[in-house]
């Protein structure tokens, strides 16, 4: 139960934070050694689901406006998703399988902390409502990358987002809005192994991991959305440094 307890604060946390959910919950049973039901994809439904349900809590009002009022928008939210759910279709089993492993991870962590760090050298100052079809798509592309552990989907998409001129808390906004269809979409992937019955499951981890990654996603997204309006992200494309080069010390000691 405190291992459940402990990976839905990670889940909470780093799904939103640019420093890649995926990663820290294949990291944290691999370096403490963790099996069973916590160390599978079935577990990550729960996680995935409170963070979804923490960025509703966040935005419903903003999804409210953009059905009844800015279409367009809403629209552009649409088309910037297909990428990633293409991406999600046809990698899954790449992803579930390949791409886990720390390796992968500490090289992402490397590469894409970089590009976090080139596109905070940009000047960027368009809002929110400006952002046209080629950012979207620029975007949404940008996400389907994130199908590689270490990568963040946050991170990229918030860079993709800053390379193309927007503002950096417009960026996030769009970004937060653009993972609620994906984080729905993956939920509901694996929750297909529940329901048709592929193991044995405790429910009450699965509840542990769902209320604290729904408390801890809530934090995250609205310490998130006040730090971007002052603050860039190069303390966590440092972060991202400092875990890859723990990742490799590990390979090494464990070679």
């Amino acid at each position: 139960m405190i291992e459940a307890l402990i990976l839905g604060i990670v889940q909470g946390l780093t799904e939103f934070l640019p420093v890649s959910s995926t990663a820290h919950l294949i990291l944290f049973p691999w370096f403490f050694h963790w099996s069973g039901e916590l160390d599978s994809l079935t577990f990550d439904v729960a996680l995935h689901a409170g963070t979804l349900l923490a960025l509703f809590i966040c935005f419903w009002k903003d999804w409210i406006e953009l059905i009844l009022k800015k279409q367009k928008l809403f629209l552009l939210i649409v088309i910037a998703s297909v990428p990633a759910g293409i991406a999600g279709v046809l990698l899954n089993d790449l992803a579930e399988h390949t791409l886990r492993s720390p390796s992968v991870i500490a090289i992402s962590l490397i590469v894409f902390g970089f590009v976090m760090l080139l596109a905070e050298k940009l000047n960027r100052n368009r809002a929110f409502e400006k952002i046209a079809l080629g950012d979207a798509l620029t975007i949404g592309i940008a996400q389907a990358v994130a199908i590689i552990p270490g990568v963040s989907r946050s991170g990229i998409t918030i860079s993709a987002g800053l390379f193309r001129g927007i503002g950096r808390e417009s960026s996030a906004r769009f970004s937060f809005l653009l993972s609620t269809p994906i984080i729905a979409g993956a939920t509901l992937l694996h929750a297909r192994k529940l329901l048709i019955g592929q193991g044995d499951h405790d429910m009450s981890l699965f509840l542990t991991g769902f209320i604290a990654s729904a408390l801890t996603g809530f934090a995250a997204i609205r310490f998130l959305m006040s730090f971007f309006r002052k603050h860039p992200m190069n303390a966590f494309a440092y972060y991202r440094f400092g875990l890859a080069a723990i990742i490799l010390a590990g390979l090494w000691l464990r070679r």
